[in-house]
């Protein structure tokens, strides 16, 4: 009889509307065997699949409680002005919120299940640029709020949580190399199987590295 495999641990991460996992799971993917289980949560959940434990990690809006989780910030988003294609802010390239407040329209900041309706209608919906680009609504358009202060999205997970996968994705979210000294130490201690790597050819010549200049 041949032996039962052991499952590969897997991986369940949450994320806020917006945030797109894709380059991170490419990368896991390349260097991992573990299944990734990812699955979209909203701003009002995004803490509740850590503390009931049904989540191990979580792509999360800022601010948050942080009581009992780690959180790394990643990155920031600009927040724009999402309108009918008839709404004056349509005719403008960007926008501010004083002039939004001169409009006299009902303002909305949560994407619920009736405010686009209300949009439509002629309520302007602030949220941030992913939100409103990923939903690619011919009929609705959205312009930068340049005074608005951005949405910044963390990585979380729970202090007390002894994944063994955790800080392997972390190292892959902060663009940590396969071949750095810390992921070999983790993958070590860790329960990972990492994908066989791919064979370099012998006849590629070393080329000195690409100096990254500042913007």
């Amino acid at each position: 009889m041949s032996e039962k495999t052991t499952p590969l641990p897997e991986l369940r991460i949450g994320h806020v509307r917006g945030v797109v996992l894709h380059k991170w799971q490419r990368t896991w993917e390349e260097r991992y065997r573990n299944p990734l289980l990812i699955r979209e949560v909203s701003d009002e959940e995004q803490l509740s699949g850590l503390r009931d434990g049904s989540l191990d990690m979580c792509f999360v809006r800022l601010p948050i409680d942080r009581d009992g989780l780690h959180a790394i910030p990643l990155y920031e988003e600009q927040m724009v002005a999402w309108v009918a294609k008839d709404h004056a802010i349509a005719a403008a390239d960007e926008v501010t919120l004083a002039e939004i407040a001169e409009l006299d329209d009902t303002v909305l900041t949560e994407l619920d299940a009736i405010a686009l309706d209300r949009v439509l209608a002629g309520a302007v919906l602030v949220v941030p640029m992913s939100i409103a680009r990923g939903a690619s609504r011919r009929d609705l358009v959205f312009r930068p709020v340049t005074d608005a202060e951005p949405s910044p999205v963390a990585l979380a997970w729970r202090v007390d949580s002894e994944h063994p996968l955790i800080d392997e994705f972390v190292g892959v979210v902060r663009g940590r190399s396969a071949d750095s000294s810390r992921t070999q130490k983790e993958r070590a201690t860790s329960r990972t199987r990492p994908a066989p790597a791919r064979p370099r050819s012998r006849n590629r010549r070393s080329h000195p590295p690409k100096v990254r200049r500042g913007h």
